[in-house]
């Protein structure tokens, strides 16, 4: 009779191991969410959960984990056309640790270290056709230390130099698109010597880019109204509209930095955000109107 019973215990446990096993492996293991209605495990975000335009409802648009509802892990996002967008390391569902985004033909847009709302350490941006645009260095406070380097969408370097606490600090070398030289700059704290300016004529011919057309900002006019639900300054003071401000999101990151009337930035920064948090560009304005975008680095 013992033995008897022994075997069944031993059947039922196998029964029991096997069926958690399939659970363990079923796709139904994936979005779950716990008693306390928090999202736990595996997670893959569709568009019916969130419907994003140009997704089809079916369509996935990030996966990662949870645990306790929040984002832990490497995050994948991904475009309509099905590439992928980004890969992000969370910390209690905060982007922390290394982070790499790609352009929509599927090539490297930047990489680098996030922390603390920040890029720390190397970094790098992409042109579309897989080129470095920018090689910069950031110390564990955001700002720019050490070698930086800019680059032509050919390849070649368009200027080089050093940078200590975010500021230019020594000789900065700007290049031609051919490779010759171009100018020389000596820099103190981000200051510029005018008397040891260099400028050099290029060897080579040099091909010149003709713009026939006004700067366009990719996201307009909206940018520069600030929105008062949205946006708060941190000094105390109630924002008039009126000079000289810096204003935050409800993340507590930089939104506008400038010279302010009527309400609308006119000469400054508007800095924009992902949804991940991540600082994706910052566009400058002069007498209200967009002029190009500036360097992503500290804020």
């Amino acid at each position: 009779m013992k033995k008897f019973v022994l075997l069944v215990l031993m059947v039922v446990s196998e029964i029991t191991i096997a069926q958690t096993f399939e659970l363990l492996n079923n796709k139904d293991t994936i979005n779950l969410t716990d008693v306390n209605g928090k999202r736990q495990g595996k997670w893959i975000i569709t568009n019916k959960l969130i419907n994003k335009p140009c997704y089809t409802p079916d369509q996935k648009v990030e996966e990662g984990v949870y645990v306790d509802g929040r984002k832990t892990g490497i995050w994948t996002e991904y475009y309509c056309n099905n590439n992928m967008k980004s890969k992000i390391t969370y910390e209690n569902n905060r982007p922390s640790g290394y982070a790499i985004m790609y352009h929509e033909n599927g090539k490297i847009k930047e990489e680098g270290l996030w922390k603390n709302n920040r890029w720390v350490g190397d970094y790098k941006l992409y042109y579309e056709n897989g080129q470095v645009q920018q090689s910069f260095k950031f110390n564990t406070t955001g700002k720019r230390e050490g070698d930086q380097k800019y680059f032509y969408e050919n390849g070649q370097t368009m200027i080089e130099g050093d940078w200590a606490e975010g500021k230019e600090a020594g000789i900065v070398r700007e290049y031609y698109e051919n490779g010759d030289l171009k100018s020389e700059k000596n820099f103190a704290e981000g200051f510029l010597d005018v008397a040891s300016v260099k400028n050099f004529e290029s060897k080579k011919p040099v091909k010149e880019i003709v713009k026939t057309e006004t700067v366009k900002d990719p996201d307009p006019t909206p940018a520069i109204v600030v929105d008062k639900k949205t946006e708060v300054v941190n000094s105390g003071k109630p924002f008039d509209g009126e000079g000289k401000w810096k204003l935050y999101n409800t993340n507590k990151q930089v939104s506008k930095d400038g010279v302010f009337h009527q309400n609308r930035l006119m000469d400054g920064k508007v800095y924009h955000y992902n949804s991940n948090g991540i600082l994706t560009r910052i566009a400058l304005y002069k007498d209200g109107k967009y002029v190009g975008d500036g360097v992503i680095e500290e804020q």
